[in-house]
């Protein structure tokens, strides 16, 4: 008995390793697309420029502010990135590397004009409109 639950640890281990082996090639695959390196170009430039502007501005001047939203936001869309299946990598284009990264722009957008409006005002729902609009979009390619 005990050389057969040895055995099963061996197959069950050697599963496992094969399954975190294909998912370490996926995720290479996948940091091999334009849009993963669109957005992480992204990334590193609004790291950059927080790292820049720490020196001289407080957590809660609302340039840091919104450049913290930018980042949130553009992480989110490295997640659904990585998040991607092996068969749908092809979808991983440039644009919609491009469009993850106007989406996180007007995301930042929305944060600075719901600072100072109410979520009635008219310039923030214009704002919310654009966001989902690119929501959209982006969802309906990585769920063809």
């Amino acid at each position: 008995m005990k050389k057969v639950a040895f055995i099963f640890t061996i197959i069950a281990g050697s599963a496992i390793a094969a399954f975190a082996q294909g998912a370490a090639a996926d995720q290479s695959a996948i940091k091999g697309t334009p849009a993963y390196a669109e957005v992480l170009l992204r990334k590193t430039e609004l790291q950059a420029d927080l790292e820049a502007y720490a020196p001289d501005y407080t957590e809660a001047n609302p340039k840091m502010i919104e450049l913290r939203a930018e980042l949130a936001s553009i992480d989110k869309s490295l997640d659904r990135i990585l998040a991607t299946k092996t068969a749908q990598i092809g979808r991983l284009t440039d644009a919609l590397g491009r469009m993850m990264v106007k989406k996180a722009a007007l995301e930042a957008d929305l944060v600075r004009l719901s600072r100072t409006y109410s979520k009635e005002h008219p310039d923030v729902k214009r704002a919310q409109r654009r966001v989902d609009l690119f929501e959209s979009s982006i969802t309906d390619i990585l769920k063809q």
